[in-house]
């Protein structure tokens, strides 16, 4: 089904947060006037009836799905039966408002936290159920995985149009630094900020240092899910990445630099790695709907700690 954005009566849940602001500003670029994007202070998407009383008042054609719990290593391991209901109850109540309002087309934003632990390199979407997800965030990642469940039970039985979308790591400006729940870019971004202000000799960063992750700009990502919303509406997942590898300790290394951090970098071994490795092939998203990541890492990584740095200077 072809989605005309300029028509269209547009709910974005999430739409306030770090993801979900920049894909309502490429939906408003690529001509959606009519967008709706419910904070969690109004609704409370895990309370089903406080949903679907949404979905009544606003009866939106389109719905992209992005709301979510999320958090580090470390608040995923404080949390994970928070991480696991939270994400569940969200997603059970968005698409089951959505196909009793007769929404004529969802799009879910999964996780690569879904894929097995020792998925081949690189991850391919067949692979997604072939093992158990990593220990320290699979109460997420299952929770979500079961939306992709959800919305290919819903089509084969209702006829609804759900899509599911696994985007990698993201980062970029408006990302969470939080240190009690921040992912490793912003983490090792502020640690190392901090670090060279204070004249620290030392920064010290969870794990070995040897796993790797895959990065995907934030602006990148935002524009692969219009391009889906606008051009892909088979039920099959499509990976969202960038293409490439690096290991956590190329990362820090190149974060210090970027930052103007001279000191060590210190690696807490007690601390778990998570994921050994994570890689996308991002075959299917550029054949199914043309999308290819476009932002340079080091590029996207400076914009990043500069919209940081802009941020805590103006405090």
């Amino acid at each position: 089904m072809t989605i005309q954005l300029k028509n269209a009566k547009v709910l974005v849940t999430g739409g306030s947060g770090f993801l979900g602001s920049h894909v309502v500003e490429e939906l408003e670029r690529r001509g959606a006037r009519d967008i709706k994007r419910p904070r969690s202070q109004q609704v409370d998407l895990t309370d089903a009836t406080a949903t679907l009383a949404l979905f009544e008042r606003e009866k939106p054609d389109l719905v992209l799905h992005l709301s979510a719990k999320v958090g580090g290593i470390g608040a995923n391991q404080k949390k994970p039966g928070t991480f696991f209901r939270d994400n569940m109850a969200m997603g059970l109540n968005v698409l089951e408002a959505a196909r009793r309002v007769g929404t004529a087309k969802l799009v879910v934003a999964g996780t690569i936290c879904a894929y097995p632990k020792f998925a081949p390199i690189p991850f391919r979407e067949d692979d997604l159920w072939n093992g158990y997800p990593e220990e320290t965030n699979a109460p997420y990642g299952i929770a979500k995985k079961m939306l992709l469940v959800q919305g290919q039970a819903y089509r084969a039985q209702y006829g609804m149009n759900a899509i599911h979308l696994l985007p990698v790591n993201l980062y970029g400006p408006h990302d969470n630094f939080d240190p009690a729940s921040s992912h490793v870019i912003p983490a090792l971004i502020r640690k190392c900020l901090e670090a060279a202000k204070a004249n620290a000799p030392e920064v010290v960063c969870w794990g070995t240092g040897n796993a790797t992750r895959e990065f995907l700009y934030v602006e990148d990502c935002a524009e692969a899910i219009v391009r889906a919303t606008e051009r892909y509406d088979a039920p099959e997942p499509v990976n969202i990445g960038a293409g490439f590898e690096i290991s956590i300790r190329d990362l820090a290394e190149l974060i210090a630099e970027l930052t103007g951090f001279r000191g060590r970098l210190i690696f807490d071994r007690t601390k778990p790695d998570g994921q050994p490795r994570r890689s996308l092939d991002v075959t299917r998203a550029r054949d199914a709907f043309g999308f290819m990541a476009s932002t340079d890492f080091r590029a996207g990584l400076r914009r990043t700690i500069d919209w940081y740095r802009s941020c805590t200077s103006a405090s």
